[in-house]
């Protein structure tokens, strides 16, 4: 009675084995009203700080479903002009995606795929209901205006990846989870030039690039922010000295954009840097900048001149290809779980050129995300030029990768390196397998004779002979 009483209701079996419709449902409900309430907490605490506050508690709210509706991609239009704001903060997005993706990998595991409908789609429907109500309230005459069918799109757009990711990832962990499948393209490739199961090595090399250079970007406005205080004088503190809740708004918003200026970073370690404002360019070569808006991240932008020192930023993409030309010269190395054997070069150099591009296409990608529009004239373009930045993440990645790859392939395959591995080791899992069979029966006889050796010291090992006498 007690299990009974003590089980929450949401969690009892449907007809069909699974949770009911509604169920699912309020979850996705759930998961939109956490992350609002992640973002309105903080404005609502800002407005109830705030002494002055121009507008009342629906203009805070109005705020909050703004940034939420930013969050997710959806565009935004500012004053009684109705300038656009398409820039998006990521870490609201980040936030918003993770969420989404445990809650349809949750569902998922739970039905076991049985019922679409009552399963990933009920809590897409949730979370989409939320969105629609943050959208009508937003839509309104106000500082920040919501466009409905623009918005209410994006979010839904949002929410359907995000779920259909984690419903994929609950299929490929679970315990009939099909073979991840390859490329057909790259498998169709006569033999001189088909890199075997290269799939799982391309991915792992494209995402140990982006991984660099997301810590390439992250180090360059680190070191920024320190030259900004040691020797540019703290101009991003001078900004937010206005004030504690206008320090705490200001340095609030600073983190959620946090994601985006990292990205802005790397695209500058990759060459083409990025703008603020039209007509600007911020990258290693130089920097050509007109007025800069009042806020702590753009106080951290070098001033316009030369590039000079700042070239050594170059350097960030080459360390940032060095783990997957190694992750690319095993892989064309080793062996196939199917007896085929090392890659060709020209098989290793095709692999080492779908990384490139798949990196290319993530880089490319995640600048269009970092960037956007302040406002309307001038301030229209923001952040990296996709395009450019994708080419250069691209051609760096190959310039790195590829003779690392081949150096790394051409090491192991070396007659010496091949010598100097065993042979147990050279023929495969079977070889390894009787050797390992070999270790446990030596070790066996070992334990026996040892317990012999003790019974004769004891004495009892001598009682069968004495006694026959």
């Amino acid at each position: 009675m007690t299990q009974l009483m003590g089980r929450p209701m949401l969690e009892v079996p449907g007809a069909l084995g699974g949770r009911p419709v509604l169920a699912d449902l309020l979850t996705g409900v759930r998961t939109a009203l956490v992350g609002l309430a992640v973002v309105g907490v903080p404005v609502l605490g800002l407005w109830v700080a705030t002494p002055y506050a121009d507008d009342g508690a629906a203009g805070a709210t109005r705020l909050a479903g703004a940034f939420w509706l930013l969050g997710h991609g959806a565009p935004v239009l500012r004053g009684d002009a109705g300038a656009p704001l398409t820039v998006t903060p990521l870490l609201i997005g980040v936030l918003a995606v993770v969420q989404l993706f445990r809650a349809g990998a949750g569902v998922a595991a739970r039905r076991g795929l049985r019922s679409w409908w009552g399963g990933p789609v009920a809590v897409w429907a949730g979370y989409c209901a939320v969105g629609v109500a943050v959208v009508l309230h937003c839509a309104g005459a106000g500082l920040f205006r919501a466009r409905v069918f623009p918005d209410v799109l994006a979010v839904g757009l949002l929410a359907a990846v995000a779920t259909a990711a984690g419903v994929r990832s609950a299929r490929a962990t679970g315990p009939t989870a099909p073979a991840r499948p390859g490329w057909p393209l790259l498998d169709r490739l006569p033999p001189g030039f088909r890199p075997y199961g290269c799939a799982p090595a391309v991915r792992g090399a494209a995402l140990a690039a982006g991984s660099g250079l997301v810590a390439a970007g992250g180090l360059l406005v680190a070191v920024a922010a320190v030259l900004d205080a040691v020797v540019g004088g703290g101009r991003g503190m001078a900004v937010l000295g206005r004030g504690p809740a206008a320090v705490v708004g200001l340095s609030l918003l600073a983190v959620v954009l946090l994601p985006n200026a990292v990205l802005w970073g790397a695209a500058y370690a990759l060459g083409p840097g990025f703008g603020v404002g039209s007509g600007t360019a911020v990258a290693p070569g130089g920097t050509v900048l007109g007025p800069v808006p009042e806020f702590p991240l753009f106080a951290l932008v070098p001033e316009a001149g030369p590039g000079g020192w700042r070239l050594a930023a170059l350097l960030l993409p080459v360390l940032a290809g060095v783990v997957p030309a190694v992750v690319l010269g095993r892989a064309a190395a080793g062996r196939r779980p199917a007896g085929d054997g090392p890659w060709p070069v020209a098989a290793t150099v095709l692999a080492v050129l779908a990384a490139a591009l798949l990196t290319g296409a993530g880089a490319a990608v995640s600048g269009w995300l970092s960037g956007g529009a302040l406002g309307p004239g001038r301030m229209a373009r923001l952040g990296p030029v996709p395009g450019w930045t994708g080419l250069a993440a691209a051609g760096w990645f190959a310039a790195v990768a590829l003779p690392g790859a081949l150096l790394v392939r051409y090491r192991a395959l070396s007659p010496a390196r091949r010598a100097a591995v065993p042979t147990a080791d050279r023929r495969g899992p079977a070889a390894r397998a009787r050797l390992a069979a070999q270790a446990r029966r030596s070790t066996l006889l070992l334990r026996a004779r040892a317990y012999a050796a003790v019974l004769r010291l004891s004495g009892r090992g001598d009682a069968g002979p004495a006694e026959d006498d």
